[in-house]
Order: C-alpha cells, then sequence, then structure tokens
C-alpha cells in the first residue's frame, strides 16, 4: 500500500504545482481562487501535523498571496514526502487521534487519512478549475491519467 500511497503524493505535488503555475499566468488572480486553492495547501498542512503530533504551521483556510502559497506548497510537499519515506506498511494500521477543525475528536487509521488527504485536494482543485472557468480561464487538468500520461486530458475552452 505505501507504493500506491507515494504514487499518489507525486500525483498530489505534480497537480499543485501545474495549478500554481497556471494561477501564476493569471494577470489577477482572485481572492476566491487563493482561497480555495490556499485550503487545498492548508488542509494537507493540518493533517501533517496530526500524524506527527506537531503544531500545524497555517491555518486550514489560509488567506495568502500566490507566492506564499507558492512556499507553503514546498515545505508541505517536502515534508509529506519525507514522512512517507519514514513509513512501513505496518504504521498504515497505525490510529491517530485528532481533533478536527469543529472541536470534535476522532481516531482514524493512518492509511484512511492519507486516502482522505489525497482525494480531498482533488476535489478542491476541481473547484479550483470550476473557477478558473467561470473568470473566462481555461482550466488546469489535473486528472490522475493525466500525470500518469504526461499528457493532459482534452479540455474545453474558457468561457466566453
Amino acid at each position: 500500500m505505501l507504493t500506491v500511497l507515494r504514487r499518489l503524493n507525486e500525483h498530489l505535488v505534480w497537480a499543485d504545482d501545474r495549478l500554481l503555475q497556471t494561477l501564476s499566468e493569471i494577470p489577477a488572480v482572485s481572492p476566491e481562487l487563493l482561497l480555495e486553492f490556499g485550503h487545498v495547501l492548508g488542509a494537507d498542512e493540518i493533517w501533517l501535523a496530526r500524524i506527527t503530533s506537531r503544531a500545524p504551521r497555517a491555518p486550514v483556510w489560509p488567506a495568502l498571496a500566490l507566492r506564499e502559497l507558492t512556499a507553503l506548497a514546498e515545505l508541505v510537499h517536502a515534508d509529506f514526502a519525507t514522512y512517507l519515506d519514514t513509513l512501513t506498511e505496518a504504521d498504515l494500521h497505525r490510529l491517530v487521534s485528532y481533533t478536527n477543525s469543529a472541536g470534535v475528536t476522532f481516531e482514524s487509521q493512518l492509511r484512511d487519512i492519507l486516502h482522505h488527504v489525497f482525494l480531498h485536494g482533488q476535489y478542491h482543485r476541481g473547484k479550483v478549475n470550476l473557477l478558473l472557468r467561470q473568470a473566462g480561464y481555461t482550466p488546469s487538468p489535473v486528472d490522475f491519467i493525466s500525470f500518469t500520461r504526461g499528457f493532459p486530458a482534452a479540455v474545453t475552452g474558457s468561457v466566453s
């Protein structure tokens, strides 16, 4: 399972980098776009803090400028890769206790948390792409199959 999780993390990094590149090419990125993409990174950081028993370095909905999001992405991506490299298959069954943003305490297996991180981010990347399309820009294809092929999926152009 670790091989699959590492592959999903590679996709996460690739997809975030594609969106950061797309956002960097837009003349004026809306605060809504930055907040939505910031949530991808903020949530990843929160989960990483939970599973490593440390304080988070960003809130779950960080309001950051594009250059700050880029720096946060680099930090979180590097730390997740390092963390995944320390794990064994047995570690994936470890229970992690945490309190969510609503103050409710849970216990989840590490493997389920990691799967959540990869799926949750993809959901919000889709929302970023919807916001891009609604603003008249071409979305950035971040599908897993595009990542594996090394070639983007077909997209329709921007809305006129």
